[in-house]
């Protein structure tokens, strides 16, 4: 049976409905595969967000791992975040010694794995962008398609490599920008460009709050949980696997490129 490492920090209710969604997924049989244990980067009465997602975990009988990066060698952290990076993901490694995972998935994981983490096991990431799409935070790469007057964005899952976001992608699906439910908000989006001046100006005027930035981020936040069920799903069924970094399809022949969910993730929305 396929079984798959669970790395999350937390942090907030969202690293709970993450949670959630594959484990239901997996309950009910859509993942045919299991939660192998479930790594949380704080301890118990760290913060009431963690324990919460402790609790549940434990309810599931989930093999749980707790190891605090907040706790770890504070100082080092401070002076030289590379080495602390190495010397508290290879503890985390230890702990993990007896369980066993074909992949793993950072789930909220706030923090940056180390090179020795990387090339352990098969690590895979959402990043709120298509394949060809911008880098960074998620309210980057919103500002990032509204500055280029984009077509079209999406969802991805990717390799984590020891180069922050620059793994390949996984997996992916892609959602239009432009139609008519979108024609007047790009409307109103460019006369407010044109009172703001540039998009930096609009930007502090708006943040978050603008019409077009938030119809973007509503729609890509619909696709994130069952992007990450949909990929998990493929792996375990045999769809497609990761070795040495590269796609592999059900005949062992290696994949020109991401595994494209779009259509049975755009089924899932529509029903």
């Amino acid at each position: 049976m396929f079984k798959f490492g669970w790395w999350s920090t937390g942090r907030d209710l969202d690293a709970l409905k993450l949670f959630d969604a594959v484990y239901n997924a997996c309950h009910s049989g859509e993942i045919p595969g299991k939660f192998s244990y479930c790594f949380i980067s704080r301890e118990r009465g760290e913060f009431p967000e963690s324990d919460t997602l402790i609790k549940r975990v434990e309810e599931c009988k989930i093999p749980l791992i707790l190891f605090s990066a907040r706790n770890f060698l504070p100082d080092l952290r401070k002076t030289d975040r590379q080495e602390w990076r190495n010397r508290f993901h290879h503890q985390v490694l230890e702990r993990l010694k007896g369980h066993e995972a074909h992949a793993v998935v950072l789930a909220g994981y706030m923090w940056v794995v180390s090179p020795e983490v990387c090339s352990a096991f098969p690590i895979i990431n959402l990043h709120p962008a298509a394949p060809d799409g911008p880098a960074g935070t998620w309210q980057e790469v919103i500002w990032q398609l509204l500055e280029q007057r984009s077509e079209s964005t999406g969802v991805m899952m990717h390799l984590v490599t020891p180069e922050l976001d620059k793994g390949p992608p996984v997996s992916y699906c892609t959602f239009s920008i432009r139609g008519e439910k979108w024609t007047p908000l790009w409307n109103e989006f460019e006369k407010e460009l044109e009172k703001a001046g540039s998009i930096q100006e609009l930007q502090k005027k708006y943040g978050e709050d603008l019409p077009l930035f938030s119809e973007i981020r509503k729609e890509g936040v619909k696709r994130e949980l069952p992007l990450i069920v949909q990929t998990l799903r493929a792996m375990a069924s045999g769809k497609f696997s990761i070795k040495n970094g590269k796609l592999f399809g059900a005949d062992g022949k290696e994949l020109l490129g991401p595994w494209d969910l779009t259509e049975e993730i755009d089924k899932g929305l529509s029903a």
